[in-house]
């Protein structure tokens, strides 16, 4: 059966829509641009905060994908509201809020401009789940690519997140260290670009969006400085377009079995508690029934999965870490093995257990002078 037309073809065809063409024209939009599928680029960029700084670069990497694939990038940017800056100010009072201003930003942009798939540049706590939510709402090709995880910082021999600052704030307070040694923190804990190292809830969710099939395997896990994220953002524009090809809309995607098995994985990672409230929004938005995926899932899921990972901030290792020692790929094939999750279909084409082929422990060596096997526990454990 043939598929309907895109939603472009709305916004150029026809005699009729030639003011529209000749404003895309002076955009730098020639005839062959405007013949090929118009993909969005929502871009979370913003210079306030190092979990976005970078973003505006990935995205010329992530437009050379989609026309590489055949797609015309169309770019648009969201605010940011960052909990790291904002936190314990009356700004904090915008950061939950912000979510909703970011997806509805984002689905504005895309549904008045007719486009035909949405790649969404991600970076902080709010930009992930506000991505997945308008993907649900927009119900379009989508892929959500995280900007990935800070390096660490250091302090002599000690590996630091910002965790270690707040940390240091409270012993200020105590009395125990002084105006140099907070300093000495504070300069060291952040060296560059990335969100916060830890399984906070930036690296927290990036990994539910992995295991909901929205972002391609092991892209997110890559650090944010790392070499290889440039290719990661082509490769998010490779598959974008990969996916409207085959249809591979959002919500085919978002469904009750692959949130939770984002849940599992939150939970195995001792993940962030703000999972529970951004899988609800983004399951409200898939349309899915409260009755099918409610707040007491995660008390069965927490009762049910181990902590196999030893993250920070309970445990002592990095995201960095992580993705040394196998990333996603080996935390799910280990979670399939306990058959903890379910297989579910992924925006790639791909299903969820297929990605896991050949996932194992890496023993190079981790940012935090340990050997990457040790970031996952035994079997036994």
């Amino acid at each position: 059966m043939a598929r309907p037309p895109l939603p472009s073809h709305e916004m150029l065809d026809g005699p009729a829509r030639a003011p529209a063409r000749a404003m895309l024209r002076a955009a730098g939009y020639d005839d062959a641009a405007m013949a090929r599928p118009m993909v969005a680029i929502v871009n979370t960029w913003s210079n306030v905060t190092p979990c976005n700084i970078h973003l505006r670069g990935l995205a010329e990497h992530a437009r050379r994908g989609i026309a590489e694939a055949g797609g015309t990038p169309v770019d648009f940017n969201t605010i940011v509201v960052t909990d790291g800056i904002s936190m314990g100010t009356k700004g904090m009072r915008a950061s939950l809020m912000s979510r909703e201003c970011i997806a509805d930003s984002a689905e504005l942009a895309v549904r008045g401009h007719s486009l035909d798939a949405v790649l969404f540049l991600v970076g902080c706590d709010k930009t992930i789940p506000a991505a997945a939510m308008a993907a649900a709402r927009l119900d379009l090709p989508s892929v959500v690519l995280y900007g990935g995880s800070i390096m660490p910082g250091r302090l002599g021999d000690k590996a630091l997140t910002i965790q270690d600052v707040f940390e240091a704030v409270g012993a200020y307070s105590a009395g125990t260290i002084g105006d140099a040694e907070l300093k000495e923190v504070e300069v060291a804990a952040c060296p560059g670009a990335g969100a916060c190292g830890g399984q906070f809830t930036a690296n927290t969710m990036a990994l539910a969006l992995t295991f909901l099939g929205l972002s391609p395997m092991g892209l997110n896990d890559i650090p944010a400085v790392h070499p290889a994220k440039a290719e990661a953002a082509v490769q998010a524009g490779r598959a974008v377009m990969e996916a409207l090809r085959a249809g591979r809309n959002a919500r085919s995607l978002i469904t009750v079995k692959s949130l939770r098995n984002a849940a599992v994985a939150g939970t195995a990672t001792a993940g962030s508690t703000n999972l529970v409230l951004h899988l609800l929004a983004i399951a409200r938005e898939a349309g899915i029934p409260e009755s099918d995926f409610d707040i007491d899932l995660f008390d069965e899921v927490s009762r049910a999965t181990p902590v196999i990972a030893d993250l920070k901030p309970g445990g002592r290792f990095m995201a960095p870490d992580m993705s040394a020692a196998g990333g996603s790929a080996l935390l799910g094939r280990r979670l399939m093995e306990a058959g903890l999750i379910t297989d579910t279909p992924t925006v790639t084409g791909r299903s969820l257990f297929d990605h896991f082929e050949g996932a194992n422990e890496t023993p190079a060596m981790c940012s935090s002078s340990a050997t990457a096997r040790v970031v996952f526990f035994a079997r036994s454990s």
